[in-house]
């Protein structure tokens, strides 16, 4: 039997305008789009990547997923939760010499019965070469291959079930979030082309990439083709070219935890906090008209904050703030 989303982990969805001088000198509304689950791992975009793999799984009668993520991903702690609460396997193969079950997320990924398997970062390199993803389908053949963060026309469909055209006070000029993988840029993209086109229709969808990676528009433009997406208005904006991805700069966990305090709702460095950073200072900058309203997406990610605190990125007060207030 399918399970529902209701099955899986009731979601809430919630939207929150954030409200700060600096917006209004810039005479810019923002609104944050939050959807948080019973299950937590499955907050924010988590389960809506993951929805339609799970559901092709149950309709093929796969045993399972095989996936893969680094071994602080946020991707690999939603899979292993999806899995257990749908009772299939699930195995990834993770990017590290070896498998560290001192590290709280692959920690959890095995206490949920993941199977972890250390591939090298050369190996790695690899996932998305159709020679390697033949061989890895060859040895799991009654598994199914979701890539890396999800990231497929299934999960790119599972996003652009999410309205983020239509805030509270009206619709959006400009969708933007955080962009790793390019899956939930694609889908909000999908989203916003079929809208019904009006006067005051959305202006375009902002991914704001956290990671260094020069295929990323490429990645995303491959999904909205395989999808049959029409033409639609987006880019790709670079986050923090000097910082490589996850490296956390004192001013973005700065940032995070003011914005935590201020607005009540949690954001991390690695993905969130670093593309509101980003967002932030193009709203300085006056690179979106007065009079605009920028409805943007929260991906969740918050199972992370305790990677960060392992890894000494973060201190224990401000581990505490950041892991013990909600996405929304």
């Amino acid at each position: 039997m399918l399970l529902s989303p209701m099955d899986i982990a009731a979601p809430s969805a919630s939207w929150h305008q954030i409200v700060e001088p600096r917006l209004s000198e810039a005479r810019v509304e923002l609104w944050l789009y939050c959807q948080t689950m019973a299950e937590p791992m499955l907050s924010g975009n988590k389960w809506m990547k993951l929805q339609y793999h799970i559901k092709l799984i149950q309709q093929q009668q796969y045993r399972g997923l095989v996936t893969f993520g680094g071994p602080f991903s946020n991707h690999l702690a939603a899979c292993a939760a999806v899995a257990k609460l749908n009772k299939i396997n699930a195995i990834a193969y993770v990017r590290t010499d070896n498998i560290d079950l001192n590290n709280p997320t692959l920690a959890y990924c095995q206490g949920q019965g993941m199977q972890l398997i250390a591939i090298d970062r050369q190996t790695y390199r690899q996932r998305q070469q159709q020679t390697f993803l033949g061989l890895i389908t060859k040895r799991h053949p009654d598994h199914l291959l979701v890539p890396e963060g999800g990231s497929s026309v299934l999960g790119a469909q599972g996003i652009a079930d999410l309205n983020l055209t239509d805030t509270p006070a009206g619709r959006a000029d400009v969708i933007a979030t955080a962009s790793a993988s390019g899956g939930t840029v694609a889908g909000l993209i999908m989203a916003a082309s079929r809208a019904s086109p009006a006067a005051n229709a959305v202006k375009e969808v902002i991914g704001l990439a956290v990671v260094n990676d020069d295929a990323l528009t490429e990645k995303i433009t491959v999904l909205l083709k395989t999808a049959d997406v029409k033409s639609f208005p987006w880019r790709i904006i670079t986050t923090a070219a000097e910082h490589r991805y996850a490296k956390c700069p004192q001013q973005h966990i700065d940032f995070c935890c003011q914005f935590t305090k201020q607005h009540g709702i949690a954001v991390e460095p690695v993905y969130t906090g670093r593309a509101l950073y980003k967002l932030y200072q193009m709203i300085g900058a006056g690179e979106f008209a007065p009079g605009s309203r920028i409805s943007f997406f929260h991906t969740g990610g918050l199972q992370g904050v305790a990677g960060l605190r392992y890894r000494d990125l973060i201190n224990p007060q401000q581990y505490r703030l950041l892991s013990s207030t909600k996405a929304g």
